[in-house]
């Protein structure tokens, strides 16, 4: 595999055009994955990938005029140093701040790839061209900010942004939180209801393992199989459910991983400390996130957990 400096004039502009190409085309994917959900931006892209497509006839007219008719596929991936695109369609979740520094990113690195080639070239003609394509993909960045100026004024970046929130918090944040609310403090009864009926560390280890873990479980398939998302607007059932899963066991095995500490007190001490930083975090996701006032939303957490912590000590030492 080459490196860029290892490429002829002609190679380079071969691979120019076949790089606005590719570029002419993640824009166009970009368009059509916002088109429901931002269809303002989406008509940005869309106007992107027509100025692509525009520039990439232009340089096979130039390459045309300065090197016949016959143009080699020289790829990106096909140079070495040279930066890729990832293919959108590999992109699960692909959120519109994403897209926008994924544009800017594209035209800056297109443009650095164009003023890096013209700074080799020893015809003047040749310099003269990569200098010109430089300015084109600057041009282009300039252009997509006119374009954004353009489509999503008069408030309305601001209320695509506001969407893009709501639906973070909706199919991110709020499967997250109840995985973690639940990990947190519906396994403080049975895992200090072992530790104080045996007083042993390893025996509460065991029953905080399996309380997590299998709690888990029920809750990522609860959360997969209560809503499609398709009326709900809450995404994808199967990453909601591993978003949850995950949550719970974490949120339980926090306060677990203490009791591997093998005097009792000790174990027990720790564990308390982290049941009160993981309900201050889920205070503080409250409030970040769900617009709670954070001491009412300490006070709900704190004073629920310590219930259940209650009930588990009570039952334990009975």
């Amino acid at each position: 595999m080459r490196t860029i400096d290892n490429l002829s004039e002609r190679e380079v502009l071969a691979l120019a055009i076949s790089a606005e190409e590719e570029d002419g085309r993640i824009y166009a994917d970009f368009a059509e994955r916002l088109r429901q959900d931002y269809p303002e931006s989406a008509k940005i892209f869309e106007e992107m990938s027509s100025e692509e497509n525009e520039h990439r006839r232009s340089l096979i007219d130039l390459y045309v005029e300065k090197f016949g008719n016959h143009i080699p596929l020289i790829r990106r991936q096909d140079v070495r140093g040279f930066t890729t695109r990832r293919p959108t369609w590999q992109i699960k979740t692909l959120g519109i701040d994403t897209v926008r520094q994924s544009a800017k990113q594209m035209e800056t690195e297109s443009s650095r790839f164009y003023r890096h080639a013209a700074a080799r070239a020893t015809d003047a003609a040749i310099r003269k061209l990569l200098g010109d394509l430089a300015e084109v993909e600057d041009s282009h960045e300039r252009a997509a900010e006119n374009m954004e100026e353009k489509h999503l004024s008069g408030g309305k970046r601001e209320e695509e942004d506001d969407s893009a929130r709501r639906r973070f918090v909706l199919r991110i944040v709020q499967p997250g939180l109840v995985g973690l609310m639940d990990g947190s403090v519906s396994t403080l009864a049975p895992v200090f209801a072992a530790a104080f009926a045996t007083h042993r560390s390893w025996n509460a280890f065991l029953v905080g393992m399996a309380a997590s873990i299998g709690a888990g479980i029920s809750m990522g398939f609860a959360e997969a199989l209560s809503d499609d998302g398709k009326i709900s607007g809450r995404g994808n059932p199967l990453l909601r459910g591993a978003i949850t899963g995950a949550m719970t066991t974490l949120g339980g095995i926090g306060h677990t991983l203490p009791y591997l500490i093998t005097d009792f007190w000790t174990a027990t001490g720790v564990a308390g400390a982290v049941v009160v930083v993981e309900l201050a975090v889920i205070s503080w996701i409250r409030w970040r996130y769900m617009d709670s006032n954070l001491f009412t939303a300490a006070f709900q957490v704190m004073f629920g957990g310590a219930l259940v912590l209650a009930c588990g000590v009570l039952i334990g030492s009975s």
